[in-house]
């Protein structure tokens, strides 16, 4: 990519909002096979590159809460989900009901979907903030951001008009999530 298109959109500009129907006919015409992209609120984005400690935590984590969920939930690393606000990111994992046809035909929908986390590092800023703002406005009852660079979870709960009501720092102790508040898990094992 060339260093000019590396910069961001310049304020006077208004990029062209696509539908999810769109964006879905471009990635089954192999539009985005050479990018990284994911669709929020309606703009394609390109996402950050994983940097080793994003890349080892999440899958540590995701191979955990498998173990630990069993069959309760299906965890789904770094895989698309689908949101009524026009997007359709790639949280770097989503803990999501278990359906018969196993996601053949569409992507989790906000109502399968138990809680979504997202590792960060050179993300936070978008994490914690046009992130947020879809998974609430989507009705994500919970959302998890692991800060790498300061070893702290920040769990986001209580969707209300797109904005979590709430937002806990944790770094250390145990959490239950709201969809199985008889698992705890250890603050320690989501952070690197």
């Amino acid at each position: 990519m060339t260093p000019a298109l590396q910069q961001p959109i310049a304020p006077e500009l208004i990029p062209a909002r696509i539908s999810l129907e769109q964006y879905h006919r471009m990635v089954d015409a192999g539009i985005w096979d050479d990018c990284h992209v994911e669709l929020l609120n309606g703009v394609i984005v390109e996402m950050s590159p994983e940097g080793t400690p994003h890349a080892s935590c999440s899958t540590t984590t995701g191979e955990f809460l498998t173990i630990l969920l069993g069959e309760r939930a299906q965890v789904r690393p770094a895989k698309p989900i689908t949101l009524p606000s026009g997007s359709e990111p790639e949280p770097d994992i989503a803990v999501v009901q278990r359906v018969s046809d196993n996601y053949l035909n569409h992507h989790p929908y906000p109502e399968n979907i138990f809680w979504v986390i997202e590792y960060s590092n050179t993300s936070l800023d978008k994490d914690l903030g046009i992130k947020a703002d879809i998974y609430a406005t989507g009705g994500i009852p919970e959302y998890w951001v692991t800060n790498l660079k300061q070893n702290i979870l920040i769990v986001f709960r209580d969707p209300v008009d797109g904005k979590y009501q709430s937002r806990q720092k944790l770094t250390a102790g145990t959490i239950n999530p709201l969809a199985f508040p008889d698992v705890a898990i250890d603050v320690d094992r989501l952070l690197a």
